[in-house]
């Protein structure tokens, strides 16, 4: 049984997706980016065109980085639509917490507690 989820997960890659799947990804990240926009602009009163389209590129990477991250870890599908749409809202939070867990994994030193 595992011989066959590992050949499955080699099967796996960007392409061997369809674009209905790449649709969907896309507008959860985007609809947890627009969500997270309007907090942002409520709290803050005010927001501009250049920031939204930059919140919204954000998101779309973050919810991208997470589809990929769940299916490498074989997360199920309704739960990996949940964290796409998280993802999403979180923008760069999201990006920055990856990137603290890729820094621990690779050993490389934490310099914010220093």
């Amino acid at each position: 049984m595992q011989e066959i989820q590992e050949a499955a997960q080699v099967a796996k890659s960007p392409t061997s997706y369809s674009l209905l799947t790449y649709v969907w990804v896309l507008a959860l990240a985007l609809l947890g980016g627009v969500a997270g926009a309007i907090r942002r602009a409520k709290a803050d009163g005010k927001i501009s065109m250049a920031e939204i389209v930059g919140e919204l590129a954000i998101s779309a990477f973050a919810g991208v980085v997470t589809f990929y991250l769940c299916e490498w870890a074989g997360v199920s599908q309704l739960l990996s639509a949940a964290l796409v749409g998280i993802s999403g809202h979180m923008g760069s939070r999201a990006i920055f917490q990856f990137e603290k867990v890729w820094a621990q994994k690779m050993g490389v030193p934490n310099t914010e507690e220093q």
